[in-house]
This record gives structure tokens, C-alpha cells and sequence, in this order.
């Protein structure tokens, strides 16, 4: 009996170790690809036009994994659609950087966008269903080393440009180190039959939808405020703090480490004060953190309110993947689909909306935004209890 017991607990954490590794994996390569970005502009010969329309392939394969192809997840199980869509990673990104055309590229980037966007389904569906088997929250755990991922995957980036090695063998390499922990994970991933489904507490009516829908909308809050840190955050500092461009690259650093730290302790803070009452507060924490550093107008409250940002954002995705997942396991995939879909679309429109802004009213005065939608986010907090 006790053999069986602990046989289960450690087909367990190597489970969670299998869905971590897939966490991974897909930021590491996302990181990577993003910071050599200027090596492949480079390498085609690109314009800033032109390059935007390999970002648009990248965004538009996304898009078609997040909204169609990750739902199989719920047909095949989201841990032969986890192995399949990293394995797809992997191999995409390592023949990205061979392309010597810009149309060849469009059409590597677009499957490889493709793969990224249900590897996202894939992975997080497999991370609802190890919660669920878990017993306590750990999504947020999750999510943390997709972020440490991606700053491992930067650092990796930049430390192949420093040394001059050319984007073939980055992406090879990079997409070789991806095959490797793919491997390791399908050894150990938590297959979905192995997980017993909780019972349908709602039916897939018009009111479910609906609901999935709202979740999906407080997650493009919450990714219009990471759009912003990302894309704005150094530009404000810069021209209208009249910082030093290298004072101004602390204001992202400060918002990513600072979700990174949000999410390593996420789980804790949610099994303390539970989902709601941490969307609320993250929420309150995003919009005052920002609000007063805009008040303010001092490059240390900058830093220190895009740090406060990126705190506050931490757990509130973590938290709403976790909420549409627990819904009802036989239909998790396609909800997650959903609600990832409509969250991506604030990471893309996000910023743009903030640079249409600005144009009218002024950067500090647009960036208002992602704290009102911080706001907002808060006061919905309570849609996150279970009895929904």
C-alpha cells in the first residue's frame, strides 16, 4: 500500500517536473528568437518595414495555435499534444535562421509561431490537470520558470551576438536544447487519461461562455500592462524622464524581475489569501504602483513603479488559467484557447493603443491606461471564486 502511495507521489513530481520543462523550453526559445531579432534583420537585409512582416507571421501563426490547433488538446490530451507541439518548436526554430530569403522566413516563422501558440494550450492545460492531481496550487510556480526561461533565453541571445556566432547556429543550437528537454519531458509528463476529471459543474451554455469570455478579457488587461512595461517602459524613461538609455533598460528589467519574484512566491500567497482577494490586491498593487510613479515624474519612481507593475500583474494570469482550467476538465483545452486568444490580442494592441494615445495626450498621460485596466481587473476579482 505504501509502495503504491509513493510510487504515485514520485509519478507525480515527475510530472510536474515533465510540465515545468515544457515551461521551460517555450520561453527559452521565445527569448532567444526575440533578442536576435536584429541579427536576422540584418542577415535578410531588412528595413524596420519589412522586418514587421516576419513578426506579423510570427503573430499570426500564434494566433492560429492559441485559437484553433489548441484545442485538440481536449481530443488527443494535452500531453501528446504538450510532446508533439515542443518536439514542433524545437525543430522550427533550429531551421529558422537558414533562411536566406524573407519570404522562406515568413513561411518557417509562421509554423513556428503556430507551434509556439499550442505548446501555450498544450502546457497549460497539462499544468491545470498536475494542479488538480497536486491537490494545492502550483500554477504560478509554473509560470515563474516560463519567465525565468525567458530571461535565461535573452542572456542566451546576447551572449551569442557578443561572440559574433550567426543566427543558423543559434537557432540550431537553441532549438537542438529544446529537443533535448522535450525528450525529458515525455519521458516523465503526466499523461491526461492518468489524471481523474472532476465533475462538470456548469454545462457549455451561453452563460459559461460568456463567462470564459470575461476571463479571456481580464487577461488582455493584464497583457495590455505587460505590453506597455515592454515596449514603452525604456521610451518614457528616456525622452520624457531624460534618463541615460541605459538607466532607461532598468525600467523593464525592474518589471520583469519583479513578476518573476510575484510568481515564485504566487502559490503561497494564493493558498494564504486566496484567488480572489490576490487578483484583487495584484491589481491594486499594479494601478497604485504605476499610477504614483506617473504622479511622481522621477526616474527612481519610474523604475520603481514598473517594478510595482510587474508585481502586482504576477498572479492574476496565473490565477484566471487556473480558474478556466478547473472549469470543467473535458472542455479545458478548448477554454483555455479562448481565453489565451483574446489575452494575446492586449500584448499585440496593447502598445499600439498606448503609441496612438500618445500621440494626442502625451506618453506619461497614456500610460494611464494599463493602470485604469489594472484597476478594473481588481474590482473583478470576484468572478475567481470556485462556486462560479
Amino acid at each position: 500500500m505504501s509502495s503504491d502511495v509513493t510510487l504515485d507521489g514520485q509519478r507525480l513530481r515527475r510530472g510536474r517536473i515533465a510540465t515545468s520543462l515544457a515551461f521551460l523550453l517555450f520561453g527559452t526559445a521565445l527569448g532567444v528568437w526575440t533578442a536576435r531579432l536584429p541579427a536576422v534583420k540584418e542577415k535578410l537585409g531588412l528595413s524596420d518595414g519589412r522586418l514587421t512582416f516576419v513578426l506579423l507571421a510570427f503573430a499570426a501563426g500564434c494566433l492560429l495555435g492559441l485559437a484553433v490547433l489548441g484545442r485538440l488538446s481536449d481530443r488527443v490530451g494535452s500531453s501528446r499534444l504538450l510532446v508533439v507541439a515542443a518536439s514542433l518548436e524545437g525543430l522550427l526554430l533550429g531551421v529558422t535562421g537558414f533562411n536566406g530569403s524573407l519570404a522562406g522566413m515568413c513561411v518557417v516563422v509562421f509554423c513556428f509561431g503556430a507551434a509556439h501558440g499550442t505548446l501555450n494550450i498544450a502546457m497549460n492545460a497539462n499544468a491545470v490537470e498536475v494542479q488538480r492531481a497536486w491537490g494545492s496550487p502550483i500554477m504560478s510556480s509554473f509560470h515563474a520558470i516560463y519567465s525565468i526561461g525567458g530571461f535565461a533565453g535573452a542572456l542566451l541571445g546576447g551572449l551569442f551576438a557578443r561572440h559574433a556566432v550567426g543566427i543558423g547556429p543559434t537557432f540550431l543550437i537553441t532549438g537542438a536544447g529544446v529537443l533535448v528537454l522535450t525528450g525529458w519531458a515525455a519521458l516523465w509528463v503526466l499523461p491526461s487519461r492518468g489524471v481523474v476529471p472532476e465533475p462538470r459543474v456548469d454545462s457549455p451554455g451561453e452563460r459559461g461562455s460568456l463567462l470564459v469570455v470575461f476571463f479571456g478579457v481580464l487577461v488582455l488587461f493584464t497583457l495590455v500592462g505587460e505590453g506597455a512595461a515592454a515596449d514603452w517602459s525604456a521610451v518614457y524613461l528616456r525622452d520624457d524622464l531624460h534618463t541615460t538609455p541605459g538607466f532607461a533598460a532598468y525600467g523593464y528589467a525592474a518589471f520583469a524581475i519583479m513578476m518573476t519574484v510575484g510568481r515564485i512566491f504566487g502559490d503561497r500567497l494564493v493558498v494564504a489569501l486566496g484567488p480572489v482577494t490576490l487578483v484583487r490586491a495584484g491589481g491594486l498593487v499594479a494601478a497604485a504602483g504605476l499610477g504614483v510613479a506617473l504622479v511622481v515624474d522621477r526616474p527612481w519612481a519610474g523604475v520603481a513603479g514598473f517594478g510595482l507593475l510587474g508585481l502586482g500583474l504576477s498572479g492574476i494570469a496565473p490565477q484566471v488559467f487556473s480558474a478556466v482550467g478547473s472549469r470543467d476538465s473535458q472542455r479545458s483545452g478548448r477554454d483555455l484557447s479562448t481565453v489565451v486568444s483574446i489575452g494575446y490580442v492586449g500584448f499585440l494592441v496593447g502598445p499600439i493603443l498606448i503609441g496612438a494615445a500618445a500621440t494626442v495626450v502625451g506618453l506619461p498621460a497614456a500610460l494611464w491606461i494599463p493602470a485604469v485596466l489594472a484597476v478594473i481587473v481588481a474590482a473583478s476579482g470576484g468572478v475567481m471564486r470556485r462556486d462560479r
